[in-house]
């Protein structure tokens, strides 16, 4: 058996940990031939043959369009991207300084649009259409008190993915985002943050209003290769070439959107 992305060539960027790495998983386990970026963080041991790895840092324009470029050449083309790499921090709403503002818009908003304009050229120059994946947050539509600096640089995120999506549907690639609520080393940053009392007490008010909630038990969040791995394969692969311009939430029905 082939896998449903037999085939396809895609680039997932951020993939050393969270859901960058389990992304790599999913697509290799469905047959697909990835290229994958790393910034710091060395790529994990069990993943390595998985993927061609490339180190790059995506904030820069030029390194964004050599590492696009790398991946393409390595593999033939490129069909996908996802774009996992990102980060959370906290920058609570009338303390953002300045540095702080600058590190969430360049780490979140300028190497998404980057990343983006470099697949987008290569796949418009290649007439075969093609998928954008980007990572957006459910902050940035609910509003967080404690991170209003990354909820603002995924709001924008939000914002670029309906745009290119309009920009870019005539050639046939589709750019959608996804606001999933699972377990990243975001969010261990996040629970560090507020520390135990107040994590624990979130924790609990996620379970006790979090719609699917019998199934995870007493998770608050989901796993990234289970629930986050079919959504992602799907956005991948053929079935989802009439979707696009969509945030796409997979967090349980924590977050509801369009109903």
């Amino acid at each position: 058996m082939d896998g449903q992305l037999h085939g396809r060539r895609i680039l997932v960027t951020g993939a050393a940990g969270g859901i960058g790495a389990a992304a790599v998983e999913v697509f290799a386990d469905e047959g697909a031939t990835i290229a994958a970026t790393y910034r710091s963080s060395s790529p994990p041991e069990a993943l390595g043959a998985a993927a061609t790895w490339l180190q790059c840092d995506l904030r820069s324009a030029e390194q964004a369009d050599k590492a696009v470029a790398a991946a393409a050449e390595a593999m033939g083309g490129l069909d996908v991207l996802l774009h996992a790499a990102g980060t959370w921090g906290p920058g609570p709403a009338g303390e953002i300084t300045e540095e702080n503002l600058d590190f969430m818009l360049d780490t979140n908003v300028k190497a998404t649009v980057f990343t983006n304009q470099a697949a987008y050229r290569l796949m418009r120059d290649a007439g075969q259409g093609g998928r954008i994946i980007n990572l957006g947050s459910g902050e940035a539509v609910t509003g967080i008190t404690w991170s209003s600096s990354y909820a603002l640089a995924k709001g924008a995120v939000h914002a670029w993915t309906r745009s290119a999506a309009k920009a870019w549907g005539r050639y046939g690639i589709t750019v959608n985002a996804l606001a999933p609520a699972v377990e990243t080393p975001g969010s261990e940053r996040f629970r560090e943050f507020l520390g135990p009392q107040a994590a624990a007490m979130i924790k609990q008010r996620t379970a006790e209003t979090r719609p699917i909630a019998g199934s995870l038990g007493a998770e608050e969040l989901g796993d990234p290769v289970r629930d986050l791995g079919p959504v992602l394969t799907f956005l991948a692969g053929p079935g989802s070439r009439f979707v696009t311009g969509q945030l796409l939430a997979v967090g349980g029905g924590s977050l509801m959107l369009g109903a």
